[in-house]
């Protein structure tokens, strides 16, 4: 590990570098190049973090650094040739190399026009904030910062290498890259970045919802995502991206008999993002899922708000409308379904637990609750209590209270029988067998009693189930017994009706 000293006003820093770095440098240098370590990876060794994706910079061509690297390389790509990008693998470490670019953005295009460039600090004044517009230059370690990258670094202060207008407008993405960094970082904006953001927010327009989602993604899962969100709102960025969080700045009645909707919103963002441990204690991967369900599980309340007889406010199936609203915003950012769906149904379902009175509720209600939240019934449960934000100390205690009951009901539950795929205590092939019917309607109808029947009463004895099934046929306009007997389904017959048979674990 190679080390190197550098000194920046009162601060010295140590650069700790994988030989693989000096090495791929000392390449490159042999043979008459120049190659720098640039970036976030430079902008991290100052923050004392590492990165197994490293960006390199050169004045070499890609067909010369293609010679360069080919046989030394574990494999190599060229995906990115067209735009001056060699991508390789050594020894564990992801590394891209870039020619030496003078990037342009066509005004009204989403696509870079690509020049390469022969100077290292041209190279740098293109970067999008002066904390990324640093390089180590290999194999000296001589470090090169034109802009005041490490002086910007030291101010926690995000600032651009020329100015803000011109990088932005180059690539409008950038702005979003500010709010990201915000959050990743907990870094302030320059009020020049600001400005330049409120004044081109509509520019983010002409950029692809894919790579606004990317950005957006980030900041959520942020160390400081409340910064972020707020500066997407207070630039007016967010009135292009998520409108429905901006949406969320209700003026409050003259009474103030309603909280600020979108201060709580972000409270409740935090509170979730610090409920994020595994069973063991340990903080995971941000959960993006959880967080910005967070985020958006108020954003049916702008729709909802009614001022009732007294001067009170209501939101009445803002979790409905706000399930919806977030489904239909997450399409249009092209999320895929999976998370849109695990998203729209915490938000839809973040309102449940409040029925839970001083009296609790029936084994029933307590099993509804787990099957409709499924596999995001944690994840409900953090939700549920990252929604608390009252300033008052004996309900928000009560609250928590109720909470772990339903918690520990959910616990009691589990040990009696399974909670987490209830089935009816019957299969479709068993509803077959006992009713005489063949594959259809029907049987779908009977499982759906038979399923409500567990949902109510618990798990049933066969001969139990098989009673109701039979009372509840009798009073079916189709109960008239078929002309020719049906035949007798195996135990591994096929499903019937899109009902798919299962052993009856609770009976066994």
């Amino acid at each position: 590990m190679a080390h190197a000293h550098h000194k920046t006003d009162s601060h010295t820093v140590e650069f700790q570098v994988d030989p693989v770095v000096l090495e791929l440098g000392q390449r490159f240098v042999d043979a008459g190049h120049e190659l720098s370590l640039v970036g976030g990876p430079v902008r991290d060794l100052f923050l004392g973090r590492t990165s197994p994706d490293l960006d390199f910079t050169t004045d070499a061509t890609p067909d010369q650094t293609v010679a360069l690297i080919r046989k030394w390389a574990d494999n190599y790509w060229e995906i990115g040739r067209a735009f001056g990008t060699i991508g390789m693998r050594k020894a564990g470490f992801q590394i891209e190399i870039t020619t030496y670019r003078a990037e342009a953005y066509d005004p009204e295009s989403r696509k870079p026009v690509v020049a390469f460039g022969s100077s290292l600090t041209d190279d740098l004044l293109r970067r999008d904030f002066t904390i990324n517009a640093m390089a180590l230059k290999l194999p000296s370690l001589e470090l090169v910062d034109p802009f005041g990258g490490v002086r910007d670094l030291h101010a926690t202060v995000l600032a651009t290498p020329g100015s803000p207008e011109d990088s932005f407008s180059d690539d409008p993405l950038r702005m979003m890259r500010a709010a990201r960094f915000a959050s990743q970082l907990g870094i302030a904006v320059h009020d020049d970045v600001r400005l330049a953001m409120t004044q081109m927010a509509e520019r983010i327009t002409i950029i692809s919802a894919e790579r606004v989602r990317d950005e957006l993604v980030k900041l959520i899962c942020g160390a400081h995502p409340r910064a972020g969100v707020d500066l997407l709102v207070e630039t007016g960025l967010a009135e292009f991206v998520l409108p429905e969080v901006s949406a969320l700045r209700l003026e409050s009645d003259e009474h103030h008999r309603h909280k600020d909707v979108y201060q709580h919103s972000l409270q409740v963002l935090e509170q979730a993002a610090a409920l994020e441990t595994d069973a063991d204690g340990a903080v995971p991967a941000p959960d993006f899922v959880l967080r910005f369900a967070a985020l958006m599980h108020d954003v049916g309340k702008p729709a909802t708000r009614r001022f009732e007889p007294g001067g009170a406010v209501s939101f009445r199936h803002h979790d409905m409308v706000g399930s919806k609203l977030t489904a239909k915003r997450m399409k249009t950012l092209r999320f895929d379904n999976d998370t849109v769906k695990a998203v729209a149904r915490l938000v839809e379902l973040h309102m449940r637990f409040y029925g839970y009175g001083e009296a609790g509720w029936s084994d029933s209600a307590v099993r509804r609750y787990v099957t409709d939240a499924g596999p995001l019934l944690e994840r409900l449960h953090r939700l549920t209590r990252s929604d608390v934000t009252t300033r008052n100390q004996r309900k928000a205690e009560r609250l928590a209270f109720a909470y772990d009951d339903l918690e520990d009901r959910i616990a009691t539950l589990r040990e009696q029988e399974s909670l987490d795929a209830v089935r009816p205590d019957l299969d479709g092939a068993q509803i077959m067998a006992i009713l005489n019917l063949r594959p259809g309607p029907v049987v779908g109808r009977a499982y759906k009693y038979l399923l409500e029947e567990r949902m109510e009463h618990g798990p049933l004895q066969p001969e139990d189930a098989q009673a109701r099934l039979l009372a509840w046929w009798a009073e079916q306009p189709e109960s008239t017994p078929l002309t020719e007997p049906a035949p007798q389904p195996a135990e591994t017959a096929p499903s019937a009706a899109g009902v798919e048979p299962s052993p009856n674990k609770e009976s066994t």
